[in-house]
């Protein structure tokens, strides 16, 4: 009966987990995953070669009038926001970049870049083929895994189904790093070994002693027991898509660059402010001081100081564009950002005074690493504020009318479903 078969189902969910995502999952570096990440690779592609070879695109766009009236019909629908929310969240790859960045050999510039370039672009050319093949093959009745509209019974559908089951095995390992990464940063500064605790037991429960394998093991368990319980998945993927893959993939990253990047970009809107002032004025005169040099033979003069270069100058009239583009909420958040970095760089000359910096200590290096390495200088742009600052606005406005959307949607399905007599 049903209730036998969803035991079945639990109890194959948690065997499977403890035997292959478990394991997996205590690693303690990403490069150990580097064979598994290939195979789930794999299967993604596989997968999508199925999708596009088996759905029925060329009976279904026939049978509602062609491509055309298809594409007039259904180029957009109140549902936008959410399909948007969840493959943010499926294309997402901020959150464990540095991680990845970490795990290369020979970390440049020129080696992430190939990295991210190609691993962004076929994610996109795959996610792209899924989507609209999986789409028009089964048009409004396409459900939110698209292998349920295939035959049960189907061979080559079960086949797809395995495939899809090896890249969730090997997919969630790489996603509790991350999540066991920021929690030990948190709470333990980074230390998620913990020597002196396992110290005291040697063997199994020696190991079992570390922070690591407790933590990840606790983070394992928070995500077994929802999975357990809750049947219908479509609803939590939705809104946590909308609220986390708009602030993983858009918010975050935009809020961290103008962070980092503070003093440049603050020094950058001073530059735009002058250049205003200064065509306002006619451009008769700089708004920068001049510096008076000594007088010759005046034994007394003194060179006057310069201007603190960390100190902007952001006062005087703003041009419309100041408001309208939300140049104040920016201007804050670089500010503080420009804070927190010259209290960190503070604290790390204080703590590791005398010992190399990781920058000093890849000068060990081979002679042809060092000189790419010596290439690795990356100045902002413009551009780049503009892409930050669009992102963090274009996120916001995702994750609200996701998150509506998702409320629209799921209060239809309450109070609009026909009752069953």
């Amino acid at each position: 009966g049903i209730p036998d078969e969803g035991l079945k189902h639990e109890l194959i969910m948690t065997i499977t987990s403890l035997v292959v995502i478990l394991p997996l999952s205590l690693q303690r570096d990403m490069a150990s995953l580097a064979m598994t990440s290939l195979l789930s690779v794999t299967a993604d592609v596989i997968l999508v070669f199925f999708i596009a070879a088996f759905s029925p695109v060329k009976e279904t766009v026939s049978e509602a009038g062609g491509f055309g009236t298809v594409f007039r019909e259904d180029w957009i629908n109140g549902t936008l926001f959410i399909g948007l929310g969840i493959l943010s969240t499926a294309m997402a790859c901020q959150h464990s970049a540095f991680i990845v960045s970490g795990s290369l050999f020979h970390r440049t510039q020129n080696r992430w870049a190939c990295v991210t370039c190609s691993s962004i672009s076929i994610s996109t050319l795959l996610c792209a083929v899924l989507g609209i093949c999986g789409y028009l093959g089964y048009l409004e009745e396409t459900e939110g895994d698209i292998l349920n509209n295939f035959d049960k019974d189907s061979a080559h559908a079960n086949g797809a189904r395995a495939l899809l089951a090896i890249t969730m095995f090997f997919t969630y390992p790489m996603e509790a790093f991350v999540a066991r990464h920021v929690m030990m940063k948190l709470m333990f500064d980074g230390d998620m070994d913990d020597d002196k605790a396992s110290g005291r037991f040697s063997g199994f429960f020696g190991y079992f002693r570390k922070k690591r394998v407790k933590w990840t093991f606790a983070l394992y368990m928070m995500t077994l027991i929802p999975a357990l319980i809750v049947d219908d998945l479509g609803p939590v993927l939705s809104i946590t898509g909308a609220l986390g893959g708009s602030c993983v993939s858009y918010i975050a990253p935009g809020l961290i660059y103008l962070g980092i990047n503070g003093t440049e970009f603050l020094e950058w809107v001073s530059t735009l402010l002058k250049n205003h002032q200064n065509k306002d004025a006619n451009g008769t005169k700089s708004s920068d001081p001049e510096i008076e040099l000594p007088v010759v033979g005046d034994a007394t003069a003194t060179m006057p100081e310069a201007t603190d270069s960390s100190v902007h100058d952001l006062t005087g009239s703003k041009p419309w564009w100041w408001y309208v583009c939300g140049f104040p909420i920016w201007v804050g958040v670089a500010s503080t950002g420009e804070a927190t970095m010259r209290e960190r760089l503070e604290q790390y000359d204080n703590d590791f005074q005398g010992i190399p910096s990781p920058t000093e200590q890849n000068s060990n290096m081979e002679g042809t690493i060092e000189e790419e390495e010596d290439k690795d200088v990356f100045t902002p742009v413009s551009r780049d504020y503009i892409i930050s600052m669009f992102f963090i606005f274009f996120g916001a406005i995702a994750a609200v009318a996701g998150l509506a959307s998702n409320v629209y949607v799921q209060v239809n399905d309450i109070f609009f479903t026909p009752t069953r007599l």
